[in-house]
Formats: structure tokens, C-alpha cells, sequence
């Protein structure tokens, strides 16, 4: 008996969290960034929420892109590498709706899902966590601990205990991004028996961050923030009769990069 296609590519996802090096997952906002990072060899592509809200002209962290993110989710599964969904902090919805909304994903062959805690109370995401693990209990589920990321005074013994509690509660792995300190990641890495996961830092090296334990970076919104950047820095050499950058792929490159996606990840994965 075969095993379903999305079922590998979540043992996959998995997998990628205990290989040499740590995976380097970059975050992407539509279809097409996703199937050009793919064609650029990345193993693996998660979505950013920020991305996400910002191109249909929403803030960040409202609550108010969970049919956005599904669409986007629904489409993204069509591509032949595993794919993580950032849902926010459950897109304000109770515990037991989590679960299901995960369980919609994972019936979509989503990978993975990242939820964040906002500085709630732990025992709240504890049960985000324990409704995601009871419905679908095949996703890596990525748990983010925000004392460094929201707190004005960001305590590192506060995010360690929310990272250990979020482990036993049954995340695959714990996210907290803003740390960077060596003896803080250290410290983080040491304190849970599951992945840790890191925001990328300008600056950092993926060779640095293994040494210290790390086994997932992730790119959050830069990619994003950064095509916006290139966009309108190419706007402003054309009005100034500036010449405009020649690498930027061109029409053709972008149609292969949507019909040959597809074609890879042969119609999505059920």
C-alpha cells in the first residue's frame, strides 16, 4: 500500500529539522516567490504573515487573513517540497476552532503550521497546542514564544519556560525570534528536547547558529520587506533615467517559474 504524497512530505518536513545543518526556510507571500525559492533548491517554504496581510493592504497581527492565508495554503501544497503555514495566533479563534483550522490545513497537505503566543497566558497556548496535536497530529508544529519579539523588557528565563511548556504541551519545535545572543540561544537549545527554531539576524551565519544548536531559521517578512525595497528602488531608476537591474528575471522566467511549479507538484497534494 502506497503512502499518501502528503504524508511524506510531512515525514520529510521532519526530518529536515535533524539533518547537518540547520534548514533554512524562507517565507514566502504568494505562489510564485514560493515556486522561484523552490526552483532555487530550498527544501522547504513557509508562508509570513506579514507578507500575507500586507499585500492585501492589512496590518499584520489583526486576526483578519485566515481566509487569505487558507487560500494562499491551498495553492502552495501544489509545489513538490514540504509547506509551513503561519496562522498568526490562531487568527482569534478558541482553542478547539484551532485545531480544526489546522486540521483543514493538514487535509490540504500542509507540513507544518507556526502559531504564536502574543505574550498570552502559557496555559492559553497550551491548549492551542494540545487542540492542534489532538486533530491533526501529523503536522510539525512550530510554537512561538514572544518575550523577545513583543516584550518591552524581554526576559530570557520567561521565554525559556514558555519554550519548555509549549514543548511538553506537544510542539515538534519552539520559535523565538528576536534571541540572538550566543549564551541565550545556548541556554534556549539546552532548556527543550524539540528543534529550535530562530529568526534570521542580518549579520548571523547559518554555520554560526548550527554550532550553537539551532536547527531551523526562518526568514520571517525580510524577503518580503526586501522585494518591496527592490521594487521601489527599480521605480525610482527608471523615473530618474537610471539603469534598472540585470538580473531581475523576466516575463518568461516568471511564467515557468507558475506553470512548471505546478507541473512538479502534479495538481496538490490530498
Amino acid at each position: 500500500m502506497s503512502v499518501p504524497a502528503s504524508t511524506v512530505l510531512r515525514m520529510d518536513f521532519h526530518a529536515l529539522h535533524a539533518g547537518v545543518q540547520p534548514l533554512v526556510l524562507p517565507n514566502a507571500w504568494d505562489f510564485t516567490t514560493a515556486a522561484a525559492l523552490v526552483e532555487a533548491g530550498f527544501d522547504a517554504i513557509g508562508t509570513t504573515s506579514l507578507g500575507v496581510a500586507a499585500a492585501h493592504g492589512v496590518p499584520d497581527g489583526t486576526a483578519s487573513t485566515r481566509r487569505e492565508t487558507f487560500d494562499l495554503a491551498s495553492r502552495l501544497v501544489d509545489l513538490p517540497v514540504p509547506i509551513t503555514v503561519d496562522i498568526e495566533a490562531g487568527f482569534g479563534l478558541e482553542p478547539e476552532e484551532i485545531g480544526d483550522y489546522a486540521a483543514q490545513l493538514a487535509e490540504l497537505g500542509v507540513a507544518g503550521i507556526n502559531i504564536e503566543d502574543e505574550l498570552c497566558d502559557p496555559e492559553l497556548h497550551e491548549r492551542r497546542i494540545t487542540e492542534i496535536r489532538s486533530r491533526a497530529p501529523g503536522l510539525f508544529l512550530n510554537a512561538r514564544a514572544d518575550p523577545y519579539w513583543l516584550g518591552s523588557d524581554p526576559q530570557l528565563p520567561d521565554a525559556l519556560e514558555r519554550a519548555r511548556r509549549y514543548a511538553a504541551a506537544g510542539a515538534s519545535g519552539v520559535f523565538v525570534p528576536g534571541i540572538s545572543a550566543e549564551d541565550e540561544v545556548r541556554a534556549l537549545v539546552g532548556a527543550v528536547d524539540v528543534p529550535v527554531n530562530v529568526l534570521y539576524k542580518p549579520g548571523q551565519s547559518v554555520e554560526e547558529l548550527a554550532a550553537m544548536g539551532v536547527r531551523r531559521i526562518s526568514t520571517g517578512s525580510l524577503l518580503y520587506r526586501a522585494a518591496l525595497n527592490a521594487a521601489v528602488s527599480t521605480a525610482r531608476e527608471i523615473r530618474s533615467g537610471g539603469a534598472t537591474a540585470a538580473d531581475v528575471p523576466g516575463y518568461r522566467a516568471l511564467q515557468d517559474y507558475i506553470i512548471g511549479g505546478r507541473r512538479r507538484g502534479s495538481g496538490g497534494l490530498k
